[in-house]
């Protein structure tokens, strides 16, 4: 028989305190291919130290460990977890299985990570359990099997990858009599099949069934002596069954690490949601963040525009602020008129205004006079509700009509009451009324003041007895830019004055003001929101933290099994990228529906959701279920095998 494992001069040693403590001491042996071997000793003697480190699951401090020829110490992790794919197979006392499987699912995880397809994984987990004698058990998870059941199930996987060397620990010490029987018949005939079989135990009749005990005492071998009652025949081991293409490894990995994903968050939905929530809540925060800020952005555009987009409003004086515009008296309906005639106009409106008190009766209100063009309601965007605007005749006839808002209405003739053809009093003037707007959609000073609209010609005429403008409005056409007609304007204007003593004011540049504005604010705040969606990551990554505290021991059993740490980081990964993808589209639904609540509670302006932004708060989940996945699994990958397992 050749030498399958071979140990030279192997010392292990723990840290205590300052010092170390020994636990194996120059230990040398060697194992042959088909032999049944016992590690005998209490508790305390090294014995399962030594088993662990046979089993690839340890390493040693000093000293040699060479497997099939090959030299263990210098080994990276991944090339130890192909060791144990390639030639043990593990029995644990405790059988170790993982709860969210069944029986089936149990032993196929080795096949898993030895890249056997699923077929024939399926195929040969289903003939070893009905081999065993669990034909009709297959189905079930751990807790419905009995404790020699779960030891069957726990040799089955053992058997899955060919089980060249199969490391049973204490097979038997938490079966009874009749079930620890069974086991060790089954090992029995699994030796004669030519597997070598190692068994830790501290019983001494357990260990007669081997061909060879080995005794163990404070680290070190004190007995290695053939067992004369049962000297069998070895067999050729097993080959170890081939695993499929390398791309079908990949799928079938990732397949079993995205199962596992679910059947933890199945397993755990409580913690599962209370982790989901903060992703929820910031995703939802930013969604509706951002869908409020376009909506009132669009809102405050379309009421800018309503007022007259591409509008230029000439003023007296060098600008807004200057104490002697009043004293100015240069621009003149001339000056209108010319400019109405320039090709780049669209429409002019000249404009004057006076604060004056509004009678009716017994009622009395300070109003705002503007004496407008018949084109100043089409160019600033306001519109009837009631009755008419007067038009270019009334204009010229100077006539004694205006145009009233709702605030005017109410604060002069009440609630509820039509004042289409009643006549007020402005000042000394008696005014009918023709025309009541609609609410102004600006959400500026129009809002607050009690406007009346009056023909220009009969402000200046009869109530102002002046020849000069307040100010010019003018419609730039749609083809032409508004600073080539800001341009114009000047030009024109300059020549006539014979200086520059007017200003422009651009409703564009008001726009591009606005725009900038709300894009700023909406920038603030959805940073903001941006910060509970930061606070949902550190959020998954602390219960993920504590899923790999909780999980040790599962992780140490797919270690043991042949898992490579790539398998491992892989399955809490994906479910740490899971839990936030689940949680941004929730987060995104509950967006969506907030935005048709808002739509129904209010009329002023609407949500408005994007593609970009939902694709974006969508990408944010997933990226943060990487980068705060991350760390906890990396945690759980770079766990020390032996430590898992003997972790509760």
């Amino acid at each position: 028989m050749s030498a399958l494992l071979e140990i030279k001069n192997l010392y292990k040693e723990f840290p205590s305190g300052d010092g170390v403590v020994e636990v194996l001491k120059d230990v040398n042996l060697t194992i042959n291919s088909g032999e049944m071997v016992a590690i005998i000793g209490q508790s305390g003697s090294g014995k399962s130290t030594l088993m662990n480190i046979l089993g690839c699951l340890d390493r040693p401090t000093r000293g040699e460990y060479l497997v099939d020829g090959k030299l263990t110490s210098n080994m990276e992790a991944d090339e130890l977890a192909s060791l144990r794919r390639g030639y043990f197979g593990f029995i644990f006392q405790r059988y170790h299985l993982l709860g969210d499987l069944d029986a089936n699912e149990n032993v196929e995880v080795p096949s898993i990570y030895a890249g056997i397809n699923s077929d024939e994984r399926r195929a040969r987990s289903s003939m070893l359990l009905t081999r065993l004698g669990l034909n009709d058990r297959m189905k079930h998870r751990p807790s419905q099997l009995s404790g020699g059941q779960q030891q069957r199930v726990s040799i089955a996987r053992a058997l899955m990858n060919g089980g060249n060397v199969i490391l049973a620990d204490e097979p038997t010490g938490a079966l009874d009599t009749k079930s620890g029987v069974e086991v060790m018949n089954i090992l029995r005939e699994l030796h004669t099949e030519g597997h070598t079989i190692i068994l830790v135990t501290h019983d001494r009749e357990i260990a007669q069934n081997a061909d060879r005990i080995i005794e163990i005492k404070d680290g070190e071998i004190i007995s290695d002596k053939p067992n004369i009652s049962t000297n069998k025949e070895s067999q050729k081991i097993l080959k170890q069954n081939r695993g499929n293409k390398n791309s079908e490894r990949l799928i079938d990995r990732f397949s079993e690490s995205l199962m596992m994903a679910i059947r933890s968050m199945s397993a755990h939905k409580m913690r599962t949601f209370l982790t989901m929530l903060g992703i929820i809540i910031g995703i939802t925060s930013v969604v509706s963040v951002v869908a409020l800020g376009t909506g009132s952005r669009q809102k405050i555009l379309k009421d800018i525009g309503a007022m007259g987009t591409n509008t230029i409003t000439i003023y007296p004086g060098i600008g807004f602020g200057d104490r002697n515009s009043n004293k100015i008296h240069t621009l003149t309906i001339s000056d209108a008129e010319v400019l109405e005639k320039q090709s780049f106009v669209e429409s002019v409106t000249p404009s004057v205004r006076k604060s004056v008190t509004a009678k009716y009766l017994n009622t009395s209100s300070i109003v705002q006079v503007s004496g407008v063009g018949s084109g100043y309601f089409d160019v600033q965007g306001i519109k009837i509700d009631k009755g008419i605007f007067f038009d270019r005749q009334m204009t010229n006839d100077y006539q004694q009509v205006c145009v009233i808002d709702p605030a005017t209405s109410k604060a002069i003739f009440g609630e509820g009451v039509d004042p289409i053809g009643k006549v007020i009093i402005l000042g000394n003037m008696p005014i009918k009324i023709i025309g009541l707007s609609q609410k102004p959609p600006s959400t500026g000073i129009m809002k607050e003041t009690l406007n009346v609209w009056i023909p220009y010609t009969t402000v200046m005429s009869r109530m102002l007895g002046q020849s000069h403008l307040t100010s010019i409005s003018v419609r730039v056409d749609d083809g032409v830019t508004s600073q080539a007609a800001e341009d114009g304007i000047k030009r024109l204007l300059k020549s006539r004055h014979g200086k520059e003593d007017f200003f422009l004011a651009n409703m564009d540049s008001v726009k591009a003001t606005m725009e900038s504005a709300t894009a700023t604010m909406q920038l603030l705040v959805s940073m903001i929101a941006a910060i509970s969606l930061f606070v949902g990551g550190i959020g998954v990554m602390n219960i993920m933290l504590v899923s790999v505290t909780e999980r040790t021991s599962e992780i140490g059993v797919r270690m043991a099994v042949g898992a490579r740490q790539s398998d491992i980081m892989q399955q809490f990964l994906i479910e740490a990228v899971m839990v936030c993808i689940i949680g941004g589209i929730m987060g995104i639904s509950l967006a969506l529906g907030i935005g048709e609540i808002f739509a129904k509670a209010t009329d002023s302006f609407q949500m408005i959701f994007t593609t970009t932004s939902i694709l974006v708060a969508f990408g944010c989940s997933t990226l943060i279920g990487v980068v705060f996945g991350f760390i906890p699994a990396r945690n759980a990958a770079r766990l020390d095998p032996v430590v898992a397992l003997t972790r509760e």
